[in-house]
This record gives C-alpha cells, structure tokens and sequence, in this order.
C-alpha cells in the first residue's frame, strides 16, 4: 500500500508540474507567445531546421529530461535510501530539469537555434565559449560513459533484452523516413509500439550472449 501511495503522490506531482507550474513559468518568466515563429520556420532547410509534429517534439524532449532518473535515482536509492531517490526523480524532475530544459530551448529558439555553448558568447564572451564547450565535451563524455557501461552490463546480466534493444533502433530509424516521406504519424506509432513489444516477446526467446569470451 505505501508503494502504491508514493506512485499516486508522484503522479499528482507531476500533473501539477505540467499543468500548473509550468503555466506559470511560461506566462510569467519566459513569456511565452504563440505568435512567434521558431527558427524551424524562418530558417527551414529540411536538414538542421525542420519543422516537427508537436507530439514528436513532446516525446523528444520528455525523454530527455527523464533521461537520466532511471540511471541516477537507483544509485542515490542504494546509497541514501528510496526517500532521496523519490525526490530526486519527482521533485527533482519538475522543479530543476524540466525548467532547465524548457529554459535551454526557450533561449536556443529565440537565438536563431544556436546551442548553449555558441549562445554563450554574444552574452559572455569568446573565452567563455571556449571554456564552455570544453566542460559540456566532458560532461556529455561522462554520461555517455555511464549509459554504455548500464546498458552492457545490463545485456551481459539480460540476454533477453539484447534483440529488443536492437529493435528499438530499426523502428526508430524506419518511422523517422518514413514520417520524412509524409506517412501519417498515427497508424506509424501504433505499429512501432506493436514491433516493439513482439521484440520484447521475442527477445525472451532467443537470448543473444557472446560467442567468445566478453571483455567487460
């Protein structure tokens, strides 16, 4: 009963993070207006800028920023205990990652798409750029340290999710030409999330380990 509770409070949490807070941080401090037009528009290219189904937008970006909570949440768990872990991934979610992002791209769209690093020097300065950069080289270095040595030794300890994970990538790469050659987005997403669970059927039936020995 007390897991179910702390599922419940989080998801109360959350839809008041998207329905209300957010609310407030777009119409009281970024200021948001529906009137102006993003650089996939003005600066349309169909390679770098293109403008893109807002439900896809909306997965993009919510994966992103829950990202990390997976990864991150169970190893404060295992350290300090679920209450930390539960804060991290709600609080920490709705207060600190989902205003960091919606603050990243609010300021790339009205800077004609640059990244934070480039943005930084018309408001810094060119050695802060370069400082900049170097740090999220890093950063993003180190992260993709930890999601590649989970997920190997997830495939080493799961066989099984060898094949779906595998899959995942085929749907995605499949639905995003086909989406560029204007198939409907709808029939596409219900097809993938059926490719995507016969994978994980699948997968439990033809485990893939190593032939030889695995270096880990």
């Amino acid at each position: 009963m007390q897991s179910i509770a702390i599922v419940i409070l989080g998801i109360i949490g959350m839809l008041l993070g998207w329905f209300v807070y957010s609310k407030f941080i777009a119409n009281r401090i970024f200021k948001l207006d529906d009137s102006f037009v993003t650089p996939a528009h003005t600066m349309q290219d169909g390679v770098d800028f293109v403008p893109t189904n807002k439900v896809v937008l909306w997965g993009h970006h919510f994966t992103s920023v829950a990202g990390a909570a997976p990864i991150v949440g169970p190893a404060i768990a295992v350290y300090w205990g679920w209450v930390p872990a539960v804060l991290w991934v709600v609080f920490g979610t709705i207060l600190f990652a989902g205003v960091h992002d919606m603050g990243a791209l609010w300021a790339s769209a009205r800077h004609k798409g640059k990244s934070m690093g480039a943005l930084s020097e018309s408001v810094i300065g060119k050695r802060s750029r370069s400082l900049f950069m170097i740090v999220i080289f890093l950063v993003l270095l180190m992260v993709n340290a930890v999601f590649g040595v989970v997920i190997a030794n997830s495939f080493v300890s799961q066989p099984t999710a060898v094949f779906p994970a595998w899959m995942a990538i085929a749907v995605a790469l499949i639905i995003g030409q086909l989406l560029k050659r204007n198939f409907s987005l709808i029939p596409l997403c219900l097809v993938g999330i059926i490719v995507l669970y016969a994978s994980v059927y699948a997968g439990s039936y033809i485990p893939l380990t190593c032939l030889k020995p695995c270096l880990v």
